[in-house]
């Protein structure tokens, strides 16, 4: 059994046990605290396939939050030929770690 769910403005599609990383979350704090997922677009399993319009009345997806990590730094340069101008700078996403535990229809 899968799921197709939205958070953070993405999209993920996920079953009983995957660990993802989503955009931060503004209502976990630490970590072992208890996420849920009431965006979900559609299910598919045993009973056939589901899909919202745009979500699922009901249905939801149960986490627990792993950690609070950082993605990859990105490098930012610009420039603008024969000026002399030369800007460079960093970046990394803040992310939080969720584990999902179930599965709610």
């Amino acid at each position: 059994m899968y799921a197709v769910i939205e958070t953070g403005g993405k999209q993920y599609r996920v079953t009983k046990g995957d660990v993802l990383d989503v955009e931060l979350l503004p209502t976990a704090a630490e970590a072992g605290a208890k996420v849920s997922f009431d965006r979900v677009l559609m299910i598919f399993g045993e009973g056939g396939t589901r899909v919202g319009n745009p979500v699922i009345p009901g249905a939801r997806v149960e986490g627990e939050l792993v950690a609070a990590t950082r993605g990859p730094k990105v490098r930012i340069f610009k420039h603008k030929r024969r000026k002399g101008y030369r800007r460079r700078a960093g970046h990394r996403q803040d992310y939080h770690r969720v584990r999902v535990d179930e599965i709610v229809l």
